[in-house]
């Protein structure tokens, strides 16, 4: 009887994570669900950030997040890996709200 793991376990479990259709689907839910949750965060950072009037710095908000949407779908498939892609976008919704989140309790 051989001491060592299943290897063909192993094995298997890497070969179904090395997949290119696992990368591809990582990048879609990336760009899909981080896009929404980046230009979220981007939208009410903005409203709360700007010194305008409260319904510009909104709809300030909202049209610069449109375009960060779209430019975290364009990162998401541009970068080497699918973890890159995902810290790429999670990073910046998460100074977003860490940023939104400081200007609130100052207010």
């Amino acid at each position: 009887m051989d001491s060592t793991p299943d290897a063909s376990w192993f094995s298997r479990f890497g070969s179904f994570f090395a997949r290119p259709w696992l990368g591809v689907a990582s990048r879609s839910v990336a760009a899909i669900f981080g896009g929404y949750a980046l230009a979220a965060t981007c939208s009410m950072f903005f409203a709360v950030a700007l010194p305008i009037a409260r319904g510009q710095a909104v709809l300030t908000g909202m049209l610069v997040a449109i375009v960060l949407c779209a430019c975290a779908a364009l990162w998401a498939f541009a970068t080497r890996t699918a973890l890159r892609a995902w810290v790429g976008i999670l990073i910046p919704t998460a100074l977003f709200w860490v940023g939104t989140e400081l200007l609130r309790a100052g207010a």
